[in-house]
């Protein structure tokens, strides 16, 4: 028997079958369906993976010119991604893309306009808590450039998405929007004010559905605010760090805290990071050690190298450590992030202005406040232009850099990379589980297994009314992110209903 259609009928009382085992298969444990109708243990094992970037060949999303990128991964599907861009050959239209990564490949789903206007700043985050659900937040030129926000819903390679919601009733640039992902639905828009001599300033949103409805507005600098970065703290329900030029302060790289508390804001005080003219800053959070963070900026006091900084948050406080060159020639379009499954791991892309203005990135390492980086590597050997890099938060040491390459009639395109890391490599997958052991079953005899439709007891410490998940090392838990599987409802700490679906 290997097809699970034929063995998982749905409806009915205990489903208790006999398999074959492949391997010794102990009490109470999850096991899968191989293909030749014998089952094994649900496991995993540890193994090295090498640095490699680019790791992939280069994949165009957009045969037009592309501006004003941005990406962000789901966080609770495996090797999808989403990029929104303005497309200048399609009368420069806000646009989205789905992406998928398989091993160091990628294949793009149908571009999707999200406004039949000129897009500028586009910037998109996904919630954390809502598989498929994101926020796109832009210029809208259209609209006398106001400030607006539009939910999307991912299906498969497919998007749908809801009304426009304006946040800005004003000319509204350098859009930077990011997801609490301790607060489901809420999320922050940061932003420079044109109507309201340009500065600083952020607003809280709320998802219900794919409606958003936005709170009042807050200054965190009265003065010219200009690329700005906004990141929330995971380890931290309500707290995020903006990082920006300050043209009231000779455009000084700073920083400050923001604590949301419903759809209030407030803010901690300013914080300078870089007492130079700072561009192209960005900032992204360790979720390994919390409020430690990055910014990756362009230093127009030291020849207008690539410096990054270790910022480390304390309340409504930022201390900062040294800065660190990591590359000594002039760097635009910066773009960082933290591997969020390897503690201390970022990397930086950019355009090496000293090198042909070749998109290159470089892995940089934190201990404390320190850095320590790579090699440079080369990701596009051609001028490259809008560049963000993102890391995929369940494939380990796995990212996708995306830009505008000048060197193919400025298409967008993207390209993975791979840090140095350990990696679990597991037997499970979305299809093949296929129950619990009912008793200990040595390799090559037959036992039996309950499979869905049965009520699996005599298990331990489950939480009645939660719904289960297989891992990859075949432990059953709560955590839902992939690969877990899920495998049904806790009726009580020891018995669970393996038919259960939401």
């Amino acid at each position: 028997m290997s097809n699970l259609s034929e063995l998982l009928p749905a409806g009915g009382g205990g489903k208790n079958v006999n398999f074959v085992a492949s391997g010794t298969l102990p009490n109470g444990k999850p096991v899968i369906l191989n293909s030749d109708g014998t089952v094994s243990v649900v496991a995993g094992s540890s193994t090295s993976v090498a640095e490699s970037i680019p790791a992939g060949a280069e994949a165009v999303f957009n045969a037009g010119s592309t501006y004003d990128l941005s990406i962000s991964f789901d966080p609770n599907t495996a090797g999808k991604f989403i990029v929104a861009y303005k497309d200048s050959g399609n009368s420069n239209y806000g646009t989205v893309v789905v992406g998928t990564v398989s091993g160091t490949s990628i294949s793009f789903g149908s571009e999707v306009v999200f406004n039949s206007a000129i897009s500028g700043y586009n910037s998109i985050s996904f919630d954390p808590n809502i598989a498929g659900k994101f926020i796109i937040a832009y210029r809208d030129q259209g609209n006398s450039s106001y400030g607006t926000a539009i939910i999307g819903t991912v299906s498969g390679t497919s998007i749908s998405f809801g009304s426009e919601y304006i946040f800005n009733a004003g000319i509204t640039d350098y859009v930077s929007a990011s997801f609490d992902p301790n607060d489901s639905g809420k999320f922050v828009v940061a932003y420079k004010d044109a109507g309201n001599s340009n500065y600083g300033t952020a607003v809280v949103g709320t998802v219900s559905g794919t409606s958003i409805t936005f709170g009042s507005e807050y200054v965190y600098n009265s003065g010219d605010t200009t690329f700005i970065s906004a990141y929330f703290d995971p380890n931290t329900a309500g707290k995020f760090v903006i990082t920006y030029n300050d043209g009231g302060n000779s455009g000084y790289g700073t920083a400050i805290v923001g604590t949301v508390s419903g759809t209030s804001l407030s803010f901690g005080s300013e914080v300078v990071f870089n007492s130079a003219s700072s561009n192209y800053n960005s900032l992204s959070f360790d979720p390994n050690d919390s409020g430690k963070f990055v910014v990756s900026y362009r230093d127009g006091g030291n020849s207008y190298y690539g410096t990054a900084i270790i910022g480390t948050v304390s309340g409504t406080s930022i201390t900062f450590g040294s800065a660190y060159v990591y590359n000594s020639g002039s760097s635009y379009y910066v773009s960082v992030a933290f591997d969020p499954n390897t503690a201390g791991k970022f990397v930086v892309a950019y355009r090496d202005q000293d090198n042909s203005s070749y998109g290159t990135a470089v892995v940089g390492t934190v201990s404390g406040t320190s850095i320590s980086y790579g090699s440079d590597y080369i990701f596009n050997a051609g001028t490259t232009y809008y560049i963000f890099i993102a890391f995929d938060p369940n494939d380990s040491g796995k990212f996708v850099v995306v830009y505008h390459d000048s060197s193919n009639s400025g298409y967008g395109t993207a390209i993975t990379g791979q840090i140095a890391t350990t990696v679990n490599v597991t037997n499970l997958t979305a299809t093949n589980f296929l129950g619990i052991t009912d008793a200990a079953i040595t390799s090559g005899a037959s036992g039996s297994i309950t499979i869905k439709g049965g009520l699996k007891s005599e298990l331990s410490s489950l939480t009645p009314n939660s719904i289960y998940y297989v891992q990859s090392d075949g432990s059953v838990t709560t955590a839902s992110t992939a690969p877990a599987v899920r495998i049904g409802k806790a009726l009580s700490s020891t018995t669970l209903n393996l038919e259960y679906s939401s």
